[in-house]
């Protein structure tokens, strides 16, 4: 205790608050989830302030008598007289919000002490960023009291939505354009605070679909930071400009381009340059360093208006949980909470489970989940992307080979699916939606390009992937 400074705690403020108490509930009511008894810095305060907890959740009177039949044997004569001597103040909300104050700043000094020590320990320096992080965050937690809002903030918050919504030049949505007409009827836009879940098996293209995605918000203007784990930040650029050019992403990767697709590459890198677009392509990342690249970027950017994952399945926890399924059930809760905080939409990739591949009917539900039921729980928006072509091509491909391998003539084998180069057959399936309809959205994709294009396979389709003039 010697090590922290003398501004950093106020006994008299201590007895003040525990004394208001005393003499009125309705200081207890005031300040109840914005201090604990750890925000004390004299232990002998932290156990009164234990006791009328206890006397709280026993509907117990917060009286003398029964704090002292709670403190037992911790019960001191001298603190507890001085507690009652004290005067009892009127705003007692200020003094516990300036009691949490120097509390944090405490546990701030305590954890700068600390780190010298780890730092000699025999621990990997990610185990060690990670551990600090997480206490650092705890911090940042427990300083965020609960709010309770009463009725008259609550309508008129809602009148400022409305008012806002009325503006919009586009009223049917309320959130961030998907870039897909009929998604948008289903969820009016991403919103923000939401966790929106992209969910498909390997191969149906969630990355080409997200990327899609956020094409039309950066074309809006919009701010995107997007944590690629699964391939560097050149490759995902590389799908972006295939998709905006129509030009085939093979001969992107191999450089073979026409002069007249050198030309269009080079304006997309062009338009891409004023874009507003952030990538983190470490393969390694946790909830603690997307919460603060995010909110670093954040604090310099006000413009940024959406986060993606890809994807929440390569994501490590920093937690003491063993399991899988309780690591990844951390990690989606982070991420909603820090959807809400920053108040933008996060979009976080996600495998299948293998098993719907052994079903007659191959659509994904959100059973299929991987990993975590917390997913289904913690997300707002669940997409699931599904190409029936995909296995159809993985059954053609069978029968070919059964056929090769029964030693007949691979001149008569009549195949009975044939792709079509111009693009496929895709649903967008929502399987869960907080605020709306469940249904499917008919896309096609065209695999060329690595793109999804908005409206069902066969119509006459209007880019919404252009370059902006």
């Amino acid at each position: 205790m010697n090590e922290i400074p003398s501004n950093l705690y106020d006994l008299d403020m201590e007895r003040a608050i525990i004394s208001s108490i005393f003499y009125s509930e309705d200081g207890y009511s005031e300040i109840q989830g914005l201090i604990n008894e750890k925000d004390f810095y004299l232990k002998g305060h932290s156990d009164i302030f234990r006791a009328i907890n206890d006397c709280v959740k026993n509907d117990e009177p917060i009286d003398f008598a029964f704090v002292k039949k709670r403190l037992s044997n911790k019960y001191d004569e001298q603190i507890f007289s001085d507690v009652i001597a004290a005067n009892s103040i009127i705003d007692i909300v200020k003094y516990a919000n300036e009691l949490k104050e120097k509390s944090v700043k405490r546990s701030l000094i305590k954890l700068a002490h600390k780190i010298p020590s780890k730092v000699n320990e025999n621990i990997a320096s990610k185990d060690m960023v990670d551990e600090i992080s997480a206490n650092l965050y705890s911090l940042i937690e427990n300083f965020q009291s609960g709010n309770i809002k009463e009725s008259p903030q609550i309508i008129s918050e809602l009148l400022e939505e409305i008012k806002k919504q009325k503006q919009n030049l586009d009223k049917d949505l309320v959130g961030l354009d998907t870039g897909f007409r009929y998604l948008n009827e289903y969820t009016k836009g991403f919103k923000e605070g939401e966790l929106i879940i992209v969910a498909a098996r390997p191969g149906m293209g969630k990355t080409a679909f997200v990327l899609n995605l956020m094409q039309k918000s950066l074309n809006l203007g919009k701010g995107i930071v997007f944590f690629s784990l699964e391939m560097p930040a050149s490759q995902l650029m590389m799908r972006l400009i295939s998709a905006i050019t129509s030009i085939s992403l093979s001969n992107i990767l191999t450089a073979k381009m026409t002069d007249d697709e050198f030309t269009r590459f080079g304006d997309a890198c062009n338009d891409m340059l004023e874009k507003k677009l952030f990538v983190y392509d470490e393969s390694y990342v946790n909830i603690h360093k997307v919460r603060t690249e995010l909110r670093k970027l954040k604090s310099k950017h006000e413009e940024i208006s959406l986060c993606i994952i890809d994807y929440i399945g390569l994501m490590t926890s920093s937690s003491n949980f063993s399991e899988r399924h309780l690591q990844i059930a951390d990690i989606s809760r982070g991420l909603k909470l820090l959807a809400r905080e920053l108040k933008i939409p996060i979009i976080a990739l996600s495998q299948l489970n293998r098993g719907l591949e052994s079903r007659a009917n191959k659509r994904p539900m959100l059973s299929d989940l991987r990993e975590s039921g917390a997913i289904e729980q913690d997300a707002d928006v669940i997409l699931f992307v599904y190409r029936g072509d995909v296995y159809a091509q993985q059954e053609e491909d069978e029968r070919r080979e059964k056929w090769i391998n029964e030693g007949k003539s691979i001149q008569d084998y009549q195949p009975k699916f044939v792709p079509n180069a111009n693009g496929e057959k895709a649903e967008i399936i929502v399987g869960k939606n907080r605020n709306g309809a469940l249904g499917s959205v008919e896309v096609t994709y065209q695999k060329e390009f690595t793109r999804f294009i908005d409206g069902s396979f066969g119509a006459v389709f209007e880019n919404s992937f252009q370059i902006d003039e």
